[in-house]
């Protein structure tokens, strides 16, 4: 059995120490880590609570629970942020990028404790892998609500048009996984590579404005 709740205080126990340590500047950053891993460990709860109401099994629970109750846990901290302290563009960026990031790290973390560490190739492609994919999602939704909240007229409408593509591209993500074999690492590899061209192609507008 493991005991996720006691990995998430040993996990946040530094980050609060940190942030008390570098001051009002860097403490949105370490805030939204704790966010970030705080509703991981709440996913974690309500997916298996919802697994076994539903009397789901693994491929249900991975490809249909998940990915929904995912996606909803890591946009209510931005919701929070967005009504609470109305941020400029690029905080808003920066905050989904960060709670997308401390999720997947505490998701790995909890993975790797449960399953062991000893096969290096996989975890490696696995931790590439959920990471991005996490960040991506986390690009999305952020990228999207720069634009959205914006807009009065859009607010909703758009919120719910980024929440759904997240969670389309984690479902894909996750059924992919579940199916095993060489989908397992194509799976790995697509969030890392749509990353990286997505990083690519900015850089290159960058240097042509």
């Amino acid at each position: 059995m493991t005991y996720i709740e006691n990995i998430f205080l040993c996990m946040v126990s530094p980050l609060l120490v940190a942030a008390l340590c570098m001051g009002r500047r860097q403490l949105r950053f370490f805030l939204f880590c704790i966010a970030g891993m705080g509703v991981c460990l709440l996913s974690a709860y309500i997916n298996t609570f919802l697994a076994a109401v539903c009397q789901a099994d693994a491929l249900a629970a991975t490809a249909e629970i998940a990915p929904v109750v995912e996606e909803m846990m890591k946009l209510l901290p931005l919701v929070f942020y967005l009504l609470v302290f109305e941020p400029e563009g690029e905080k808003i960026k920066a905050a989904a990028i960060t709670v997308a990031l401390a999720f997947a790290t505490f998701e790995n973390v909890c993975y790797l404790i449960q399953n062991g560490a000893d096969r290096f190739s996989f975890i490696f492609f696995r931790g590439f892998g959920t990471g991005a994919m996490h960040v991506l999602c986390g690009l999305i939704v952020g990228g999207g609500l720069t634009y959205t909240w914006q807009r009065t007229w859009l607010k909703i409408a758009g919120t719910c048009g980024l929440l759904g593509a997240a969670i389309t591209l984690h479902a894909i993500y996750n059924l992919l996984i579940a199916y095993g074999g060489a989908a397992q690492y194509i799976a790995y590899a697509l969030p890392t590579l749509l990353v990286a061209a997505g990083k690519l192609s900015t850089f290159r507008l960058s240097r042509k404005q």
